[in-house]
């Protein structure tokens, strides 16, 4: 039996501490997106991308933080990031006025480590990839006191990312399935537990990079298969192990899961661009390019995919959009 990370009421009671500080996001469709997809599928797109760091993990970052204990507030918070989580954190801490420390790989996307710094965290630069950057932000938790915040193997981090969900199923009663990218897991495994609770057939499909691809190859092994090496243009899915608290709920809860190329996943960023106006950073648009690549299956259907984040730097924007990788 599948031991699960969070309840729908974590998710519901993580809505109310949020929703103060964060709106709810627009759910929008795009007949040009229709039609560029086909086989008569209904493509709404969940903007997360309008939050307030153009990514869906402030939600995670904001859960964990408005349930700290006031000396975990003094101590203050550590995490590693490519980005996106790190900039949710430190959104949420100076919020809150609670100290922030963020690690991320050396060579990092620039233009997210710029965000983080700007929004009062501070910085650090160490390892090869994510996966090395956790060292170091256990390394601190450790030496410092500081309250070690996962991107993924923390409860409260998932029922934030569950909370999208949770307004993806009141915007639009007939969704049919959820198209969601797998980095560590929070987003698809948030979509499962509330899809579950909420009694209606809404299936769950994972989505990664093929060139990330450690959780999908165990996901279809059923057993941990981690990897030497992440390297993607979409930093967000850019991980090269799996995650304890997720990876039994995706085994249990995904009804299919993909991989996509980096030149589907740009072609999906230009499409998202093209149709409708807004900017997709890879792993935010590689949803859009996992139902594209599963169309067939989902003809016909309602279907949720989440621009989960806008963050991509100009000089990877520049290749997309000009063809290369």
């Amino acid at each position: 039996m599948t031991q699960w990370p969070i309840t729908f009421e974590d998710v519901l009671a993580a809505r109310d501490r949020i929703r103060p500080h964060l709106p709810c996001t627009p759910l929008r469709g795009y007949a040009t997106l229709d039609a560029a997809v086909g086989c008569g599928i209904r493509v709404l797109v969940k903007h997360e991308n309008h939050n307030p760091t153009n990514a869906f993990k402030v939600r995670n970052g904001l859960s964990v933080m408005t349930t700290l204990t006031p000396d975990e507030r003094r101590r203050g918070v550590v995490a590693a990031s490519r980005g996106n989580h790190g900039m949710g954190l430190a959104w949420a801490g100076a919020l809150l006025d609670v100290p922030v420390t963020i690690c991320v790989p050396v060579g990092n996307n620039p233009e997210k480590n710029e965000a983080i710094v700007a929004l009062g965290a501070r910085l650090i630069s160490e390892g090869r990839d994510y996966d090395e950057a956790t060292l170091c932000a256990d390394r601190l938790m450790r030496e410092e006191g500081m309250r070690l915040v996962h991107s993924t193997n923390d409860a409260m981090v998932i029922a934030g990312a569950a909370t999208m969900t949770l307004e993806i199923l009141e915007q639009a009663p007939a969704v049919d399935a959820i198209v969601s990218s797998v980095g560590g897991g929070s987003q698809a495994v948030g979509a499962i537990t509330v899809a579950r609770a909420s009694g209606r057939k809404v299936s769950v499909h994972g989505v990664q990079a093929e060139r990330a691809s450690t959780i999908h190859d165990s996901w279809h092994a059923r057993r941990r298969l981690p990897a030497a090496s992440a390297d993607t243009f979409a930093d967000g899915l850019a991980t090269r192990d799996i995650y304890d608290m997720t990876f039994g709920p995706l085994c249990e809860g995904l009804e299919s899961f993909s991989t996509v190329s980096e030149e589907e996943i740009a072609a999906a960023l230009r499409l998202l661009l093209r149709t409708t106006h807004n900017l997709a950073e890879g792993a935010g648009a590689a949803g859009l390019a996992g139902l594209i690549k599963k169309r067939e299956q989902l003809a016909g259907r309602t279907v949720a995919v989440i621009l989960s984040g806008s963050n991509i730097d100009e000089a990877t924007l520049r290749r997309v959009m000009t063809g290369g990788r």
